[in-house]
């Protein structure tokens, strides 16, 4: 599986590409979505974005015409479309600053997503992120968080009150980044989901790097958990058989990994899955017997996408490169 095509909704609201000419028409029922694609340099992408003078001729960035608006104080939703790839070390830390320094011009902004980005314009390996530490301090009134891409991605010691939603999407997410969610004061958080991803490509958290998410101490208000695309799964699944996390989360969701039947055994023999209402696993290796045996235990299962072994036995999860 790949990521083919860009969202169409985003913190429950329908996305729609910003269109200049037509403004802001909609800020509290819509997600404006921004993308700075087609740039062909460092210089070109900065007024791009910014919106600044280049060479005689003005660029008049989709932030910088959405913040003409009057209407932006009252935008409550951005997605960060595809920006340009071939400075890779610029990744989004620009893009972050822009947001960061638009603060004041954003006060209602709850929700954003920094990188929805295509395999056909990125692959999701290839997508370089910032320390979005700062932005999340520059907006305390955020409440949903969603990144994609792990190449560079930092999370500092923050403590943030509003944040209820945090999804990270990655084909390898390094085990500081796990560690750093881990210990992060998100006292209201609801819905975590970590793409955990292949060793291949930077995916070196361990079930230790977890502990801290695992025990259930890390977010008190937890409903969701999501450990997906993980080429650990039955390793992932297996510690959570008996996480205090597993008997007070309603929704566990560890689909688009390699889940086989050692892993599915260890949370059926757990006897902690009848307190979850949903389990999804789709794009599994579970045999038949297995899924039965899940089924039995009463929680909605989510279980499509079977996954054959092909002759070397080798067990792929969905979303790598």
């Amino acid at each position: 599986m790949s990521i083919s095509e860009h969202v169409e909704e985003f913190a429950g609201l329908p996305v729609r590409d910003f269109d200049p000419d037509e403004g802001v028409t909609d800020p509290t029922g819509t997600a404006y979505r921004l993308t700075m694609q087609g740039a062909s340099n460092f210089t070109a992408i900065l007024g791009r974005f910014f919106g600044r003078a280049q060479g005689g001729a003005t660029f008049a960035g989709p932030l910088s015409r959405l913040l003409d608006d009057p209407a932006s104080r009252e935008v409550v939703a951005i997605v960060i479309g595809a920006w340009d790839q071939i400075d890779h070390d610029l990744g989004s830390q620009q893009i972050a600053n822009a947001l960061i320094a638009a603060r004041d011009r954003l006060p209602a902004l709850k929700a954003l997503f920094l990188g929805d980005i295509t395999f056909e314009e990125c692959e999701i390996s290839w997508i370089r992120q910032a320390d979005v530490t700062p932005l999340l301090e520059a907006y305390p009134r955020l409440e949903h968080l969603r990144l994609r891409g792990a190449d560079g991605l930092a999370l500092g010691k923050v403590h943030h009150e509003s944040l209820k939603t945090l999804i990270i999407e990655s084909g390898g997410l390094p085990g500081s980044v796990v560690r750093s969610v881990g210990s992060a004061d998100f006292p209201n958080l609801e819905h975590l989901e970590l793409w955990l991803g292949s060793e291949n490509y930077g995916g070196d958290a361990t079930i230790d790097d977890l502990a801290p998410i695992l025990s259930g101490a890390a977010f008190p208000r937890l409903k969701y958990l999501g450990l997906r695309d993980s080429e650990q799964a039955d390793a992932v699944a297996t510690a959570l058989a008996d996480a205090p996390i597993l008997r007070r989360i309603e929704t566990l969701d560890l689909s688009l990994g390699n889940l086989g039947d050692e892993g599915a055994v260890a949370l059926i023999s757990g006897g902690n899955l009848s307190g979850l209402k949903r389990l999804d696993i789709h794009h599994h290796y579970v045999s038949d017997e297995v899924i039965d045996g899940l089924k039995d235990t009463g929680v909605e299962l989510i279980a499509d996408e079977r996954r054959e072994l092909t002759d070397d036995d080798e067990r792929y999860i969905a979303v790598a490169e």
